[in-house]
């Protein structure tokens, strides 16, 4: 019993007298070290022309096993290009598996290293405007 009490003491006397050993992260000003296969939150990716890569074909809805994914589509009259008229992520219920991802065919949503999601809202909608805005932050335009 008394070992257990010995060795954390150790630890904390050998931290103290060597503080560069120190695993503390300076949150704000210093970003934590992500692993490559961390999901955060999906993003809605954007083409060379500024618009987005979405086709609407609805496999991430589908796939989604908590459904917070809602896709309605559109079909643009002068390109027929198909587009997503309503795009919608419920925060809430995301559980970050990454099958929306997996299951595009174009890859328009990505999921990336935003991890930040408080909120004082009980239920967070993201919209196909948010979705779109944290693509566009990324790429600086």
């Amino acid at each position: 019993m008394i070992l257990p009490f010995i060795k954390g003491l150790a630890l904390t006397l050998k931290r103290f007298l060597n503080p560069g050993t120190c695993v503390t992260v300076q949150y704000p000003e210093e970003r934590p070290k992500l692993a490559n296969r961390f999901r955060g939150l999906p993003e809605l990716q954007i083409d060379n022309d500024g618009k987005e890569k979405c086709v609407a074909c609805g496999l991430c809805a589908r796939v989604c096993p908590s459904q917070c994914i809602t896709v309605e589509g559109a079909e643009d009259e002068t390109t027929h290009k198909r587009y997503p008229k309503v795009y919608e992520l419920d925060a809430f219920r995301c559980i970050f598996c990454g099958f929306c991802e997996e299951a595009c065919p174009v890859r328009a949503i990505i999921l990336r290293d935003t991890f930040e999601l408080s909120s004082y809202q009980n239920k967070e909608i993201f919209d196909k405007e948010k979705l779109l805005e944290l693509s566009r932050k990324r790429k600086g335009q």
